[in-house]
């Protein structure tokens, strides 16, 4: 595999390579399924793509890492495509801000599938699994250490919500020429545009995860409130989900059985999530993140020991080889199960109470008023 080309080729072995993990077990095709089923909850509940479990949720079934995040991105496409249109019918696209970002964002996701196509092609399955293992507990696990760090802070009453150290420091960098957005009623330097777009299309490129860069970013650095962030976002992660899964393709590493298998789980889940939202504590919705994203990062790294002995770097006996791969694979599939369990669990715990106040006094919510109307 060493020395094949990077983009605009296909090999046989890439072609069989998800069949083979399939056709091994016809219980791979459950699991993927499940895979989208907790990924949209998530998506629903917290407002992200859930592609933080569903990446290496592939990678743990065998699906290599560039193919896994092929497959997720372009399942990220339509997604957004859906909640983008929400958005911006309650106004809360800046699609002014969006054009910005993309425009950088897009160079971003092309170098981002180069440099996984280039591992994936002279480095091997293992290579390319590694690459993005690595990147994926180095770059979440800071985002979610500091997530957990501010929820913690908000339940003991010293805080309530993330630092604005970066947004201070951002207001102070303001080297022309700067940009006004009058609906995210922002004006920020150009230059900070393009190198927050740059970092969040190449991190949505290698391990398909961009909103928990971009939401962030722009609440935290540019000062966007979170409601346009959201929606500006889901409009961005579109054209952003539709290049990247253009780029992955035109590679091969887009398999559609995986991004179909993946949407019908995540169709059903999302619902459930999106109802979670308004039934549930703001604080309990960022602690769940932080504490499953961070549990993801250890799930991801009890994977790296497996692939760096492929890779012939370090030697390690085949027992202890299992074990580190039956405890990434628990560690995901736990830590996903329970936080979806929980979600459904609230969910149906508050809306229970909610019928039951309404069948008591006859209440009626906005909601239900505003379609009654």
């Amino acid at each position: 595999m060493a020395g094949g080309p990077v983009t605009g080729h296909v090999s046989p072995e890439q072609l069989q390579i998800v069949t083979q993990i399939l056709s091994s077990d016809p219980l791979n095709y459950l699991w993927i399924a499940l895979l989208g089923f907790m990924g949209g909850t998530l998506s629903g509940f917290i407002g992200s793509g859930g592609a933080f479990l569903m990446t290496p949720g592939m990678m743990n079934l065998g699906v290599p890492g560039v193919m896994a995040v092929g497959a997720n991105i372009t399942h990220k496409f339509g997604k957004a495509m859906m909640g983008s249109r929400k958005h911006g019918e309650m106004g809360h696209v800046d699609k002014k801000l969006a054009v910005f970002l993309l425009i950088t964002a897009l160079i971003g996701i092309k170098l981002a599938v180069w440099v996984n196509g280039y591992m994936f092609h002279h480095l091997g399955k293992a290579g390319s699994s590694l690459y993005v293992s690595a990147f994926f507990v180095l770059t979440l696990s800071v985002i979610g250490g500091s997530m957990l760090r501010d929820a913690l802070r908000t339940a003991r009453g010293t805080a309530v919500g993330p630092s604005k150290a970066l947004l201070n420091l951002s207001s102070k960098l303001r080297i022309p020429p700067m940009i006004n957005f009058p609906v995210a009623g922002v004006k920020i330097s150009l230059w900070t545009i393009l190198f927050v777009g740059t970092a969040v299309g190449y991190m949505a490129g290698t391990i398909g995860v961009g909103g928990f860069i971009g939401v962030p970013a722009m609440i935290y650095v540019f000062g966007v409130p979170t409601v346009v962030a959201a929606g500006t976002e889901l409009f961005l992660a579109m054209f952003m989900g539709a290049w990247g899964a253009f780029n992955y393709a035109l590679a091969g590493f887009v398999d559609l059985r995986l991004t179909f298998l993946l949407y019908a789980g995540s169709l059903v889940g999302i619902y459930f999530g999106a109802i979670g939202t308004k039934l549930v504590k703001e604080l309990y919705i960022r602690m769940v993140t932080a504490i499953l994203i961070l549990l993801c990062c250890v799930s991801r790294g009890l994977a790296i020991p497996e692939y760096l002995h492929k890779l012939n770097i370090i030697s390690l006996s085949e027992r202890s080889a299992q074990m580190f791969e039956l405890g990434s694979k628990f560690f995901l599939f736990a830590s996903g199960g329970i936080a979806t369990l929980l979600i459904i669990y609230w969910t149906l715990k508050g809306h229970i109470e909610k019928q039951r106040l309404v069948k008591k006094y006859g209440l009626i919510s906005i909601g239900e008023k505003s379609l009654s109307a």
